[in-house]
């Protein structure tokens, strides 16, 4: 488990590299605040970019055994995201189209020298 503080790609690529384990994140699962969905467009942001590079969000993302999918899936305060896969299959966003993209962290660096 880890909070969501420097971004959901940043704070993924930490969890899969703990786990020693990929993932595939479906764009179409992560929350998107109507109004933040906006705010980007109006920028001429891409939402799911600003989702996966921004931070600050203070959410929880974590991991569960499948064996324990059906216990939580329906409860209202998760969101399910994604599953881990193998680390072989690396670290992937799933677009709405079906296509796969690796994910690349942009996320805050505490500990970079500039």
């Amino acid at each position: 488990m880890i909070d969501v503080s420097d971004g959901l790609a940043s704070e993924l690529m930490h969890l899969c590299t703990q786990s020693e384990l990929g993932c595939e994140l479906y764009e179409e699962k992560i929350p998107l605040d109507p109004q933040t969905f906006d705010t980007a467009r109006e920028f001429n942001l891409d939402p799911t970019v600003c989702a996966l590079s921004g931070g600050e969000d203070y959410e929880l993302l974590f991991t569960i055994s499948m064996a324990d999918y059906d216990k939580i899936k329906h409860l209202p305060d998760f969101t399910i995201i994604g599953h881990m896969t193998p680390k072989a299959s690396g670290i992937n966003l799933i677009a709405k189209a079906g296509t796969s993209h690796p994910i690349q962290a942009q996320g805050w660096n505490a500990f970079k020298q500039n």
